[in-house]
Protein backbone atom coordinates (compact mmCIF):
# COMPACT_ATOMS: atom_id res chain seq x y z
CA UNK A 1 0.00 0.00 0.00
CA UNK A 2 1.45 3.54 -1.33
CA UNK A 3 0.18 6.84 -1.78
CA UNK A 4 0.40 8.17 -5.11
CA UNK A 5 -0.49 11.70 -6.89
CA UNK A 6 -1.50 11.00 -10.78
CA UNK A 7 -3.13 13.69 -13.56
CA UNK A 8 -5.99 12.64 -15.19
CA UNK A 9 -7.61 14.32 -17.77
CA UNK A 10 -11.14 14.17 -17.99
CA UNK A 11 -14.27 15.66 -19.47
CA UNK A 12 -17.53 16.26 -17.22
CA UNK A 13 -20.97 17.84 -17.88
CA UNK A 14 -21.89 20.43 -14.62
CA UNK A 15 -24.99 21.30 -14.38
CA UNK A 16 -24.71 24.89 -13.21
CA UNK A 17 -27.53 26.67 -11.17
CA UNK A 18 -28.16 29.14 -14.85
CA UNK A 19 -28.17 25.81 -16.86
CA UNK A 20 -31.12 24.23 -14.57
CA UNK A 21 -32.73 27.69 -14.40
CA UNK A 22 -32.80 27.57 -18.87
CA UNK A 23 -33.94 24.40 -18.45
CA UNK A 24 -36.84 24.52 -15.90
CA UNK A 25 -38.03 27.53 -17.77
CA UNK A 26 -38.06 25.60 -21.37
CA UNK A 27 -40.41 22.47 -20.19
CA UNK A 28 -43.02 24.99 -18.05
CA UNK A 29 -45.97 25.86 -19.61
CA UNK A 30 -47.63 29.42 -19.91
CA UNK A 31 -49.10 29.61 -16.70
CA UNK A 32 -46.30 28.35 -15.08
CA UNK A 33 -44.30 30.65 -16.86
CA UNK A 34 -45.97 33.77 -16.00
CA UNK A 35 -46.38 32.40 -11.93
CA UNK A 36 -42.26 32.08 -11.97
CA UNK A 37 -41.98 35.82 -13.46
CA UNK A 38 -44.59 37.39 -10.85
CA UNK A 39 -42.35 35.29 -7.87
CA UNK A 40 -39.29 36.96 -9.79
CA UNK A 41 -40.57 40.41 -9.49
CA UNK A 42 -41.84 40.10 -5.98
CA UNK A 43 -38.45 38.56 -4.53
CA UNK A 44 -35.78 40.17 -7.10
CA UNK A 45 -35.50 44.22 -6.47
CA UNK A 46 -33.60 44.93 -9.58
CA UNK A 47 -36.27 43.24 -11.77
CA UNK A 48 -39.17 45.35 -12.99
CA UNK A 49 -42.39 45.58 -15.19
CA UNK A 50 -41.58 47.77 -18.51
CA UNK A 51 -45.02 49.56 -17.58
CA UNK A 52 -44.31 53.03 -18.94
CA UNK A 53 -45.32 55.95 -16.69
CA UNK A 54 -47.92 58.39 -17.36
CA UNK A 55 -45.20 61.02 -17.34
CA UNK A 56 -43.14 59.32 -19.80
CA UNK A 57 -46.09 59.03 -22.43
CA UNK A 58 -47.13 62.52 -21.85
CA UNK A 59 -43.79 63.56 -22.89
CA UNK A 60 -43.76 60.94 -25.62
CA UNK A 61 -40.66 59.23 -24.23
CA UNK A 62 -40.38 55.28 -24.97
CA UNK A 63 -38.24 53.03 -24.92
CA UNK A 64 -38.03 50.36 -27.36
CA UNK A 65 -37.06 46.62 -27.08
CA UNK A 66 -33.96 47.32 -28.58
CA UNK A 67 -32.78 50.51 -26.91
CA UNK A 68 -33.70 48.58 -23.49
CA UNK A 69 -31.70 45.34 -24.23
CA UNK A 70 -28.94 47.39 -25.18
CA UNK A 71 -29.05 49.21 -22.19
CA UNK A 72 -30.30 46.25 -19.70
CA UNK A 73 -27.86 43.47 -21.77
CA UNK A 74 -30.85 41.45 -22.51
CA UNK A 75 -34.38 41.41 -24.86
CA UNK A 76 -37.70 42.16 -23.37
CA UNK A 77 -40.78 40.07 -23.90
CA UNK A 78 -42.65 41.73 -26.31
CA UNK A 79 -41.29 43.59 -29.02
CA UNK A 80 -43.83 46.41 -29.36
CA UNK A 81 -43.89 49.76 -27.17
CA UNK A 82 -46.71 50.87 -26.67
CA UNK A 83 -47.65 54.10 -28.38
CA UNK A 84 -47.48 57.36 -26.68
CA UNK A 85 -50.31 59.60 -25.72
CA UNK A 86 -50.94 63.45 -25.31
CA UNK A 87 -53.66 65.23 -23.64
CA UNK A 88 -53.73 67.98 -25.90
CA UNK A 89 -56.79 71.55 -24.79
CA UNK A 90 -57.75 73.55 -27.71
CA UNK A 91 -55.76 77.03 -27.38
CA UNK A 92 -57.72 79.76 -25.58
CA UNK A 93 -60.02 77.00 -23.48
CA UNK A 94 -61.98 78.68 -20.89
CA UNK A 95 -63.40 77.05 -18.04
CA UNK A 96 -66.09 78.59 -15.56
CA UNK A 97 -65.32 78.48 -11.86
CA UNK A 98 -69.14 77.90 -10.76
CA UNK A 99 -71.56 75.83 -12.16
CA UNK A 100 -75.07 76.91 -12.17
CA UNK A 101 -76.66 73.91 -10.03
CA UNK A 102 -80.22 74.55 -10.23
CA UNK A 103 -79.71 75.47 -14.13
CA UNK A 104 -78.41 71.92 -14.04
CA UNK A 105 -80.85 70.11 -12.03
CA UNK A 106 -83.87 71.75 -13.38
CA UNK A 107 -82.84 69.97 -17.00
CA UNK A 108 -81.75 66.82 -15.60
CA UNK A 109 -85.02 66.09 -14.57
CA UNK A 110 -86.73 66.81 -17.46
CA UNK A 111 -84.75 64.28 -19.39
CA UNK A 112 -86.85 61.31 -21.08
CA UNK A 113 -85.78 58.46 -18.94
CA UNK A 114 -82.78 56.35 -20.12
CA UNK A 115 -84.23 52.86 -21.31
CA UNK A 116 -83.99 50.22 -19.38
CA UNK A 117 -82.09 47.14 -20.66
CA UNK A 118 -84.45 44.53 -18.51
CA UNK A 119 -88.06 44.52 -20.08
CA UNK A 120 -89.11 41.23 -19.20
CA UNK A 121 -89.31 41.40 -15.70
CA UNK A 122 -87.71 38.69 -13.14
CA UNK A 123 -88.32 35.57 -15.87
CA UNK A 124 -85.54 36.89 -17.24
CA UNK A 125 -82.84 37.25 -14.52
CA UNK A 126 -80.45 34.04 -13.99
CA UNK A 127 -81.21 31.61 -11.38
CA UNK A 128 -79.74 31.55 -7.77
CA UNK A 129 -78.03 28.37 -8.57
CA UNK A 130 -75.97 30.56 -11.29
CA UNK A 131 -75.17 33.69 -8.92
CA UNK A 132 -73.75 31.05 -6.29
CA UNK A 133 -70.07 31.85 -5.63
CA UNK A 134 -69.15 28.38 -5.45
CA UNK A 135 -71.29 25.44 -6.66
CA UNK A 136 -73.17 22.91 -4.39
CA UNK A 137 -71.71 19.19 -4.44
CA UNK A 138 -73.06 15.92 -3.75
CA UNK A 139 -72.24 16.02 0.16
CA UNK A 140 -73.55 19.89 0.85
CA UNK A 141 -77.29 18.42 -1.01
CA UNK A 142 -77.30 15.28 0.99
CA UNK A 143 -75.88 17.48 4.37
CA UNK A 144 -78.48 19.71 4.04
CA UNK A 145 -80.98 16.86 3.71
CA UNK A 146 -79.91 15.17 6.99
CA UNK A 147 -80.69 18.63 8.58
CA UNK A 148 -84.03 18.76 7.42
CA UNK A 149 -84.68 15.10 8.75
CA UNK A 150 -85.58 14.28 12.33
CA UNK A 151 -82.51 12.13 13.35
CA UNK A 152 -80.81 11.54 16.67
CA UNK A 153 -77.32 12.56 17.46
CA UNK A 154 -75.44 9.24 16.96
CA UNK A 155 -77.86 8.60 13.95
CA UNK A 156 -76.74 11.89 12.80
CA UNK A 157 -72.86 10.96 13.33
CA UNK A 158 -73.34 7.43 10.98
CA UNK A 159 -75.18 9.69 8.24
CA UNK A 160 -72.58 12.36 8.25
CA UNK A 161 -69.45 9.61 8.01
CA UNK A 162 -71.77 7.90 5.13
CA UNK A 163 -71.64 11.28 3.59
CA UNK A 164 -68.30 11.73 3.98
CA UNK A 165 -67.09 8.45 2.06
CA UNK A 166 -68.97 8.72 -0.90
CA UNK A 167 -67.07 8.72 -3.82
CA UNK A 168 -67.54 10.98 -7.30
CA UNK A 169 -70.39 8.82 -8.28
CA UNK A 170 -72.14 8.92 -5.30
CA UNK A 171 -71.17 4.92 -3.79
CA UNK A 172 -70.36 4.53 -0.47
CA UNK A 173 -67.12 3.07 -1.01
CA UNK A 174 -63.89 2.48 2.12
CA UNK A 175 -60.59 1.30 0.79
CA UNK A 176 -59.79 -2.48 1.88
CA UNK A 177 -63.53 -2.99 3.11
CA UNK A 178 -65.65 -5.49 1.41
CA UNK A 179 -69.51 -4.05 0.53
CA UNK A 180 -70.55 -5.93 3.32
CA UNK A 181 -68.25 -4.48 6.18
CA UNK A 182 -68.79 -0.50 5.23
CA UNK A 183 -71.72 0.00 7.31
CA UNK A 184 -70.27 -1.88 10.42
CA UNK A 185 -67.10 -0.31 10.87
CA UNK A 186 -69.16 3.37 10.66
CA UNK A 187 -72.02 2.20 12.93
CA UNK A 188 -69.23 1.26 15.13
CA UNK A 189 -67.04 4.70 14.88
CA UNK A 190 -70.87 6.37 15.62
CA UNK A 191 -71.83 4.37 18.41
CA UNK A 192 -74.98 3.12 16.97
CA UNK A 193 -76.52 -0.55 16.69
CA UNK A 194 -75.48 -2.04 13.20
CA UNK A 195 -79.62 -2.51 12.47
CA UNK A 196 -80.43 1.05 12.87
CA UNK A 197 -77.39 1.82 11.15
CA UNK A 198 -79.10 0.13 8.44
CA UNK A 199 -82.02 2.00 8.91
CA UNK A 200 -80.30 5.03 8.50
CA UNK A 201 -79.07 4.43 5.26
CA UNK A 202 -81.88 3.19 3.60
CA UNK A 203 -83.33 6.67 4.32
CA UNK A 204 -80.61 8.20 2.87
CA UNK A 205 -81.07 6.49 -0.79
CA UNK A 206 -84.04 7.34 -1.15
CA UNK A 207 -82.94 11.37 -0.83
CA UNK A 208 -82.42 13.43 -3.64
CA UNK A 209 -80.53 11.69 -5.99
CA UNK A 210 -81.70 8.33 -5.81
CA UNK A 211 -79.68 5.64 -5.36
CA UNK A 212 -76.78 7.79 -3.69
CA UNK A 213 -74.97 6.03 -1.25
CA UNK A 214 -75.49 2.86 -2.29
CA UNK A 215 -72.69 0.28 -1.93
CA UNK A 216 -73.27 -1.70 -5.45
CA UNK A 217 -74.26 -0.65 -9.33
CA UNK A 218 -77.08 -3.25 -8.46
CA UNK A 219 -78.20 -2.01 -5.29
CA UNK A 220 -78.30 1.50 -6.47
CA UNK A 221 -80.48 0.24 -9.34
CA UNK A 222 -83.02 -1.90 -7.42
CA UNK A 223 -83.40 0.99 -5.21
CA UNK A 224 -84.46 3.34 -8.27
CA UNK A 225 -86.76 0.44 -9.80
CA UNK A 226 -88.58 -0.17 -6.42
CA UNK A 227 -89.13 3.64 -5.88
CA UNK A 228 -90.49 3.57 -9.52
CA UNK A 229 -92.51 0.84 -9.02
CA UNK A 230 -90.85 -1.15 -11.65
CA UNK A 231 -92.36 -4.41 -13.52
CA UNK A 232 -91.21 -7.34 -10.98
CA UNK A 233 -89.15 -8.55 -14.70
CA UNK A 234 -86.64 -5.47 -14.12
CA UNK A 235 -86.16 -5.94 -10.93
CA UNK A 236 -85.20 -9.89 -11.77
CA UNK A 237 -82.63 -8.96 -14.46
CA UNK A 238 -81.18 -6.02 -12.39
CA UNK A 239 -80.68 -8.50 -9.35
CA UNK A 240 -78.97 -11.79 -10.89
CA UNK A 241 -78.26 -10.49 -15.00
CA UNK A 242 -76.09 -7.83 -15.09
CA UNK A 243 -73.11 -9.15 -16.25
CA UNK A 244 -75.24 -10.68 -18.96
CA UNK A 245 -76.62 -7.48 -19.30
CA UNK A 246 -73.57 -5.18 -20.37
CA UNK A 247 -72.36 -8.07 -22.44
CA UNK A 248 -75.83 -7.14 -24.10
CA UNK A 249 -75.93 -10.98 -24.11
CA UNK A 250 -80.01 -11.16 -24.46
CA UNK A 251 -80.43 -14.38 -24.94
CA UNK A 252 -78.78 -16.15 -22.05
CA UNK A 253 -81.29 -13.89 -20.05
CA UNK A 254 -84.13 -15.04 -21.92
CA UNK A 255 -83.39 -18.51 -21.54
CA UNK A 256 -82.66 -18.42 -17.81
CA UNK A 257 -85.95 -16.28 -16.77
CA UNK A 258 -87.73 -18.44 -19.51
CA UNK A 259 -89.26 -14.93 -21.36
CA UNK A 260 -88.94 -14.19 -24.53
CA UNK A 261 -86.13 -12.13 -25.99
CA UNK A 262 -88.15 -8.91 -27.27
CA UNK A 263 -89.08 -8.48 -23.21
CA UNK A 264 -85.71 -8.62 -22.79
CA UNK A 265 -84.94 -5.76 -25.14
CA UNK A 266 -87.89 -3.61 -23.97
CA UNK A 267 -86.37 -4.55 -19.82
CA UNK A 268 -82.86 -3.63 -21.38
CA UNK A 269 -84.19 0.12 -22.52
CA UNK A 270 -86.19 0.57 -19.20
CA UNK A 271 -82.71 -0.55 -17.42
CA UNK A 272 -80.49 1.90 -19.41
CA UNK A 273 -82.90 5.18 -18.21
CA UNK A 274 -81.75 4.30 -14.64
CA UNK A 275 -79.19 6.36 -13.63
CA UNK A 276 -75.88 4.11 -12.70
CA UNK A 277 -74.37 7.15 -11.67
CA UNK A 278 -76.17 8.81 -8.86
CA UNK A 279 -73.68 11.57 -8.05
CA UNK A 280 -72.95 12.72 -11.89
CA UNK A 281 -74.94 15.93 -11.73
CA UNK A 282 -72.92 16.88 -8.29
CA UNK A 283 -69.24 16.89 -9.98
CA UNK A 284 -68.01 20.42 -10.75
CA UNK A 285 -65.15 20.40 -12.35
CA UNK A 286 -62.96 23.24 -13.00
CA UNK A 287 -62.40 24.57 -16.35
CA UNK A 288 -58.95 24.07 -17.79
CA UNK A 289 -57.86 27.51 -19.77
CA UNK A 290 -55.26 27.08 -22.30
CA UNK A 291 -53.15 29.62 -23.61
CA UNK A 292 -51.64 28.87 -26.78
CA UNK A 293 -47.76 29.66 -26.77
CA UNK A 294 -47.40 30.38 -30.47
CA UNK A 295 -49.85 31.64 -32.87
CA UNK A 296 -49.78 30.19 -36.53
CA UNK A 297 -51.15 32.78 -39.62
CA UNK A 298 -51.78 31.99 -42.63
CA UNK A 299 -51.40 34.78 -45.36
CA UNK A 300 -51.85 34.22 -48.94
CA UNK A 301 -50.00 30.69 -49.09
CA UNK A 302 -47.63 31.01 -46.65
CA UNK A 303 -47.77 30.57 -42.90
CA UNK A 304 -45.86 32.46 -40.22
CA UNK A 305 -45.16 31.46 -36.63
CA UNK A 306 -45.79 34.50 -33.66
CA UNK A 307 -45.59 34.30 -30.60
CA UNK A 308 -47.95 35.07 -28.16
CA UNK A 309 -46.64 37.56 -25.62
CA UNK A 310 -49.97 39.03 -24.57
CA UNK A 311 -49.97 39.13 -20.61
CA UNK A 312 -46.34 38.06 -20.08
CA UNK A 313 -44.51 40.87 -18.09
CA UNK A 314 -41.99 42.88 -20.01
CA UNK A 315 -39.01 42.48 -17.98
CA UNK A 316 -36.13 44.92 -17.27
CA UNK A 317 -33.29 45.91 -14.87
CA UNK A 318 -34.70 48.75 -12.84
CA UNK A 319 -32.34 52.09 -13.69
CA UNK A 320 -32.77 53.23 -9.67
CA UNK A 321 -30.73 50.06 -8.64
CA UNK A 322 -28.26 50.46 -11.45
CA UNK A 323 -27.24 53.56 -9.99
CA UNK A 324 -27.50 52.26 -6.45
CA UNK A 325 -24.32 50.55 -7.57
CA UNK A 326 -22.09 53.72 -7.86
CA UNK A 327 -23.79 55.62 -5.18
CA UNK A 328 -24.02 52.94 -2.12
CA UNK A 329 -20.53 50.82 -2.24
CA UNK A 330 -21.92 48.44 0.68
CA UNK A 331 -25.24 47.49 -1.27
CA UNK A 332 -22.86 47.03 -4.66
CA UNK A 333 -22.39 43.07 -3.75
CA UNK A 334 -26.28 42.63 -3.19
CA UNK A 335 -26.84 44.53 -5.94
CA UNK A 336 -24.28 42.27 -8.28
CA UNK A 337 -25.72 38.96 -7.58
CA UNK A 338 -29.55 39.93 -8.13
CA UNK A 339 -28.35 41.59 -11.21
CA UNK A 340 -26.74 38.79 -12.75
CA UNK A 341 -29.70 36.85 -11.46
CA UNK A 342 -32.36 39.12 -13.07
CA UNK A 343 -30.21 39.41 -16.71
CA UNK A 344 -30.31 35.81 -16.55
CA UNK A 345 -33.43 34.94 -16.36
CA UNK A 346 -34.28 37.50 -19.22
CA UNK A 347 -31.87 36.01 -21.21
CA UNK A 348 -33.22 32.57 -20.13
CA UNK A 349 -36.72 33.59 -21.42
CA UNK A 350 -36.27 34.99 -24.54
CA UNK A 351 -34.09 31.96 -25.13
CA UNK A 352 -36.90 29.84 -24.59
CA UNK A 353 -39.27 32.17 -26.72
CA UNK A 354 -36.80 31.69 -29.57
CA UNK A 355 -36.48 28.21 -29.10
CA UNK A 356 -40.55 27.59 -29.25
CA UNK A 357 -40.98 29.66 -32.10
CA UNK A 358 -38.08 27.82 -33.92
CA UNK A 359 -39.44 24.64 -33.21
CA UNK A 360 -42.61 25.26 -34.26
CA UNK A 361 -41.41 26.91 -37.47
CA UNK A 362 -39.84 23.31 -38.33
CA UNK A 363 -43.47 21.41 -37.66
CA UNK A 364 -44.79 23.84 -39.71
CA UNK A 365 -42.63 23.08 -42.80
CA UNK A 366 -42.72 19.23 -42.07
CA UNK A 367 -46.11 19.19 -41.50
CA UNK A 368 -47.35 21.74 -44.68
CA UNK A 369 -50.00 19.14 -45.81
CA UNK A 370 -51.82 18.78 -42.53
CA UNK A 371 -52.05 22.44 -42.61
CA UNK A 372 -53.14 22.52 -45.98
CA UNK A 373 -55.34 19.78 -46.15
CA UNK A 374 -56.28 18.06 -42.72
CA UNK A 375 -55.78 15.70 -40.72
CA UNK A 376 -55.97 12.82 -43.05
CA UNK A 377 -52.19 13.92 -44.73
CA UNK A 378 -50.13 14.19 -41.28
CA UNK A 379 -47.17 12.56 -41.93
CA UNK A 380 -45.70 10.70 -39.22
CA UNK A 381 -42.52 12.20 -37.33
CA UNK A 382 -40.64 11.87 -34.44
CA UNK A 383 -38.48 13.86 -32.33
CA UNK A 384 -34.95 13.18 -33.65
CA UNK A 385 -36.83 14.54 -37.25
CA UNK A 386 -37.42 17.74 -36.04
CA UNK A 387 -34.13 17.57 -33.36
CA UNK A 388 -31.95 16.83 -36.65
CA UNK A 389 -33.30 20.08 -38.35
CA UNK A 390 -32.82 22.70 -35.89
CA UNK A 391 -29.59 21.26 -34.27
CA UNK A 392 -30.53 20.47 -31.05
CA UNK A 393 -30.51 17.23 -28.86
CA UNK A 394 -34.13 15.32 -28.38
CA UNK A 395 -34.36 15.92 -24.73
CA UNK A 396 -34.79 19.40 -25.55
CA UNK A 397 -37.40 19.01 -27.93
CA UNK A 398 -38.73 16.80 -25.93
CA UNK A 399 -38.72 19.67 -23.59
CA UNK A 400 -40.06 22.49 -25.71
CA UNK A 401 -43.18 20.14 -26.74
CA UNK A 402 -44.24 19.47 -23.48
CA UNK A 403 -47.34 21.60 -22.46
CA UNK A 404 -46.95 24.10 -25.47
CA UNK A 405 -49.99 24.66 -27.61
CA UNK A 406 -50.24 26.28 -30.32
CA UNK A 407 -53.29 28.03 -32.40
CA UNK A 408 -53.54 27.35 -36.07
CA UNK A 409 -56.03 27.71 -38.95
CA UNK A 410 -56.90 24.26 -38.04
CA UNK A 411 -57.89 24.56 -34.35
CA UNK A 412 -56.12 24.47 -31.05
CA UNK A 413 -53.12 21.79 -30.80
CA UNK A 414 -50.64 20.44 -28.49
CA UNK A 415 -47.32 20.49 -29.92
CA UNK A 416 -46.86 17.05 -29.04
CA UNK A 417 -50.04 16.28 -31.51
CA UNK A 418 -47.76 16.61 -34.42
CA UNK A 419 -45.20 13.93 -33.33
CA UNK A 420 -46.42 10.11 -34.45
CA UNK A 421 -45.35 7.03 -35.19
CA UNK A 422 -45.50 6.15 -38.90
CA UNK A 423 -48.09 2.96 -40.44
CA UNK A 424 -46.02 1.40 -43.31
CA UNK A 425 -48.06 1.17 -46.58
CA UNK A 426 -47.40 -1.04 -49.58
CA UNK A 427 -48.27 1.27 -52.81
CA UNK A 428 -47.82 4.81 -50.71
CA UNK A 429 -46.14 6.94 -48.60
CA UNK A 430 -46.18 5.89 -44.61
CA UNK A 431 -49.09 7.27 -42.51
CA UNK A 432 -49.08 8.69 -39.33
CA UNK A 433 -50.91 6.82 -36.79
CA UNK A 434 -53.44 9.47 -35.65
CA UNK A 435 -54.87 9.37 -39.29
CA UNK A 436 -55.56 5.71 -38.64
CA UNK A 437 -57.03 6.50 -35.45
CA UNK A 438 -59.36 9.05 -37.25
CA UNK A 439 -60.23 6.89 -40.15
CA UNK A 440 -61.16 4.10 -37.30
CA UNK A 441 -63.77 6.83 -36.05
CA UNK A 442 -64.66 7.59 -38.99
CA UNK A 443 -65.61 3.66 -40.19
CA UNK A 444 -67.10 3.35 -36.74
CA UNK A 445 -69.03 6.63 -37.01
CA UNK A 446 -70.70 5.33 -40.60
CA UNK A 447 -71.27 2.18 -39.34
CA UNK A 448 -75.46 0.41 -39.21
CA UNK A 449 -76.04 0.60 -35.38
CA UNK A 450 -77.96 -2.68 -35.70
CA UNK A 451 -74.54 -4.45 -37.00
CA UNK A 452 -71.38 -2.39 -35.91
CA UNK A 453 -68.14 -3.61 -37.65
CA UNK A 454 -65.92 -5.98 -35.60
CA UNK A 455 -62.43 -4.96 -35.07
CA UNK A 456 -61.38 -7.81 -38.42
CA UNK A 457 -63.65 -5.95 -40.43
CA UNK A 458 -62.58 -2.23 -39.67
CA UNK A 459 -59.05 -4.55 -40.95
CA UNK A 460 -60.30 -5.56 -44.13
CA UNK A 461 -62.32 -1.85 -44.75
CA UNK A 462 -58.57 -0.23 -43.91
CA UNK A 463 -56.63 -2.65 -46.06
CA UNK A 464 -58.90 -1.45 -49.12
CA UNK A 465 -56.97 1.77 -48.88
CA UNK A 466 -53.90 0.31 -48.20
CA UNK A 467 -53.33 0.76 -44.86
CA UNK A 468 -52.34 -2.53 -43.35
CA UNK A 469 -52.44 -2.90 -39.27
CA UNK A 470 -53.29 -6.10 -36.99
CA UNK A 471 -56.51 -6.73 -35.30
CA UNK A 472 -54.80 -6.00 -32.21
CA UNK A 473 -53.70 -2.62 -33.24
CA UNK A 474 -57.20 -1.46 -34.03
CA UNK A 475 -58.73 -2.68 -30.78
CA UNK A 476 -55.41 -0.71 -29.22
CA UNK A 477 -56.54 2.40 -31.19
CA UNK A 478 -60.36 1.84 -30.64
CA UNK A 479 -59.73 1.81 -26.69
CA UNK A 480 -58.02 4.85 -26.95
CA UNK A 481 -60.98 6.48 -28.58
CA UNK A 482 -62.66 5.46 -26.10
CA UNK A 483 -64.78 3.28 -28.65
CA UNK A 484 -66.47 0.37 -27.07
CA UNK A 485 -66.34 -3.38 -28.68
CA UNK A 486 -68.65 -4.37 -31.27
CA UNK A 487 -71.09 -6.38 -28.78
CA UNK A 488 -71.51 -3.49 -26.92
CA UNK A 489 -72.43 -0.88 -29.57
CA UNK A 490 -74.60 -2.63 -31.02
CA UNK A 491 -78.35 -1.58 -30.37
CA UNK A 492 -81.04 -4.49 -30.31
CA UNK A 493 -84.37 -1.83 -30.43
Amino acid sequence: MEIKQQLKLSQQLVMTPQLQQAIKLLQMSRMELAELVQEELLENPVLEDNIETRESRENGVSESAGEASAENGAAELTPAAEAPTTDAEPNGAETKDEIDWERYLENHTLQAPLPSVRRGGDDELPGFEATLTRGEDLTDHLAWQIRMGEFADDEQRFAALVVGNLNDDGYLKIDGAAPEEVVPRLAEEAGLHPEDAEEVLKILQHFDPIGACSRSLEECLLIQANHFDMDQLVIDVIRGHLGNLEKRNFQAISRELKVPVEEIYDVAQIIAELEPRPGRNFIREEPRYITPDVHIHKVGDEYFVVANDDGMPRLRISNFYRSAMTDNAKAREYIRGKLRSAQWLIRSIDQRRKTIVKVTECIVDKQREFFDRGIEHLKPMILRDVAETVGMHESTISRVTSNKYVHTPRGLFELKFFFNSAIKRDHQNDIASESVKQAIKKIIGSEEPTAPYSDQKIVEILAQTDIKIARRTVAKYREMLGILSSSKRKKYY
